[in-house]
């Protein structure tokens, strides 16, 4: 079995486990302006303001996590929800700058979306590489137009394209998001869509499976049985496939996604990360799973 896991990638780097950080930006979405409701699949619970500065913010969740330290780690400064380039320059710049000043975080990353990366903030993430690196993830979800309209993803390929490659050409890191078990696909279109980022540019992955979160326009389509969502099994077998489908040198950042448990509908069992993750590694390990084995 071979995986080219994140947690390998920074433990070599940094010689100690390396622990992300979830910030807020308080940037919204484009994709839920005016009458927009956002992706099929979204909430709105990445849209809540600031709490407190980003230092306070680090200090908070540098406590949350100390009692799983046994000695001092490394941290990265993570603008999770919602899309964290939306905004202007001048308010991006003392965010990202305060996130990375403290000298136990080693990189900052930012998730975004490809149509929000002007040239003005590109040059503000290129700047701030030259100092730590920078990771920007791009939630891609899938190659595939009728999928990507029906999830209401609000952008073109090409716009992940074009992010990709100018992205790379300022030396930042790319991590990309793809969703397993999207309406209508089979297991070969999402290992199409694997291999796709693998012909990208983009360094690492991160892979989870559909979640069903009430409140969103999804629930409504689950609940009249149009959204089958996965079972243990079939998740994994779909999975092993989509990793194989990847280049041996992609990172693979996520196998799997706990969504919050007060919203989540389906599939509960989702929630036990860690029984997840074994189950995973254990199948793995049984199918004897070798990243870069259907690559083309």
């Amino acid at each position: 079995m071979y995986l080219n896991t994140l947690s390998d990638v920074l433990k070599a780097q940094y010689g100690t486990k390396v622990y992300k950080l979830a910030l807020s930006s308080g940037c919204g979405c484009p994709n839920r302006e005016g009458e927009g409701r956002g992706c099929i699949f979204c909430d709105g619970a990445g849209a809540f303001a600031a709490r407190g500065s980003v230092a306070e913010q680090l200090e908070e969740a540098k406590a949350r996590v100390a009692a799983k330290l046994k000695k001092p780690g490394k941290y990265i400064a993570y603008f999770q929800s919602f899309t964290n380039t939306y905004a202007p320059v001048s308010y991006l710049e003392p965010l990202f700058h305060a996130a990375m000043a403290p000298s136990d975080v080693v990189a900052l990353s930012v998730a975004t979306r490809p149509d929000c990366l002007g040239e003005d903030v590109l040059a503000l993430l290129g700047a701030l590489n030259e100092e730590k690196p920078v990771w920007v993830e791009l939630g891609l979800q899938t190659i595939h137009p009728r999928t990507a309209e029906y999830i209401r993803r609000g952008y073109e390929l090409s716009a992940f394209d074009r992010a990709v490659r100018a992205l790379r050409a300022r030396g930042i890191t790319v991590v990309v998001h793809q969703i397993l078990g999207l309406p209508g696909e089979t297991p070969e279109m999402m290992a199409e869509t694997s291999r796709y980022i693998g012909h990208s540019e983009a360094d690492g992955v991160k892979l989870h499976m559909l979640h069903i979160l009430d409140g969103t326009d999804l629930a409504e389509e689950w609940r009249a049985g149009r959204v089958p969502v996965y079972e243990p099994a079939e998740y994994i077998r779909v999975l092993a496939r989509c990793v194989e489908s990847l280049p041996r040198e992609t990172v693979i950042h996520r196998l799997t996604g706990d969504g919050a448990r007060k919203n989540l509908l389906a599939p509960l069992w989702s929630t036990d990360k860690k029984r997840v993750l074994n189950e995973i590694h254990r199948a793995f390990r049984l199918m004897d799973v070798e990243q870069g084995r259907l690559f083309y």
